[in-house]
């Protein structure tokens, strides 16, 4: 079987730019695209915050032209799913959907990690219309409009806080009496006057109509009563899960999940993580590619050595 120099485990921004420069620097790399080729950034619509595009461009756009400018170097995409991995020593076995088994001398792990969301009616179709799971990325569109966050956690009191400077009002919806968040956290948003708080309460159900997201229901637990609430942005502000099931504990984690790494080498030598899968903190485009860049540059100095 043959052992390729490097395999690189999902092509978000992190796996495309960790696949440009690996291929350039003729390691002719293997790119597994898994089950959402492109990332989270194929769910979202305008991106504004990608430097070289004065006038944005569409999300899934930036994934196809990362892809291509790859493969103008000879990087190799297969679509298919990493099931399971053996990283005990090298060359590294990926063993992928259908059973194809591949070799690696290094792996770059650039799964990402997967927005948690409420599991309602029409929530997935609405993501790019009225939903979202980043207000860094999206939180410009939504100047002078109402806009819900749900959770109670730091990433809520986050993504709620930053809403403020374009929204007109942003509602935090919690389903218990307390907030999960830090104090610090906490007290960013209670002390902002733009933030209101619905305590027990959780989104029941998805108003919109044909442009989007126009609102929400709202129940209240303690009431046991139901309410509408009109609001053009939905912000889920539960977490993220980063994709690291296959890894079977292999590789060392922090409390979250995330792949603990330092400049993008993990506790394994040869193994590298870059992107949203070892970034619980920026979560941007920008900062996956950049790690993926990392990633690539220290795969390569790790063949050479």
């Amino acid at each position: 079987m043959q052992i390729h120099q490097v395999i690189i485990i999902g092509s978000g921004p992190a796996g495309h730019t960790s696949a440009l420069y690996t291929a350039r620097a003729g390691m002719n790399p293997i790119i597994i695209e898994g089950h959402e080729p492109g990332g989270q950034l194929t769910t979202t619509t305008e991106v504004d915050n990608f430097p070289g595009f004065p006038n944005g461009i569409q999300g899934p756009q930036l994934m196809i032209n990362m892809k291509k400018q790859a493969e103008r170097f000879d990087a190799k995409y297969i679509t298919t799913t990493v099931t399971d991995i053996d990283l005990r020593k090298p060359p590294f076995e990926i063993i992928c959907e259908n059973n194809d088994k591949y070799l690696a001398n290094t792996v770059i792990i650039s799964t990402g990690a997967s927005a948690k969301y409420l599991g309602l009616d029409n929530e997935k179709e609405l993501i790019g219309r009225g939903v979202s799971a980043c207000a860094t990325c999206d939180g410009f569109f939504y100047k002078e409009k109402t806009v819900l966050v749900v959770g109670g956690g730091d990433t809520a009191m986050e993504e709620a806080t930053f809403l403020t400077k374009f929204a007109k009002e942003v509602y935090i919806i919690h389903r218990r009496e307390q907030l999960r968040a830090s104090k610090a956290m906490q007290d960013r948003a209670t002390n902002n006057p733009k933030i209101k708080f619905l305590f027990n309460s959780e989104v029941e159900e998805i108003l919109f109509n044909q442009n989007g997201v126009t609102g929400a229901v709202i129940k209240n637990n303690k009431e046991n009563s139901t309410s509408p609430i009109s609001a053009e942005g939905i912000f889920m502000g539960i977490g993220h899960t980063p994709n690291t099931e296959f890894l079977n504990g292999q590789v060392k984690l922090d409390n979250n999940g995330f792949i603990t790494t330092s400049d993008t080498t993990t506790n394994i030598p040869g193994v590298f993580a870059c992107g949203d899968v070892q970034d619980p903190i920026f979560r941007q485009a920008i900062t996956a590619a950049g790690s993926g860049c990392m990633a690539a540059i220290k795969a390569e100095h790790f063949i050479s050595e």
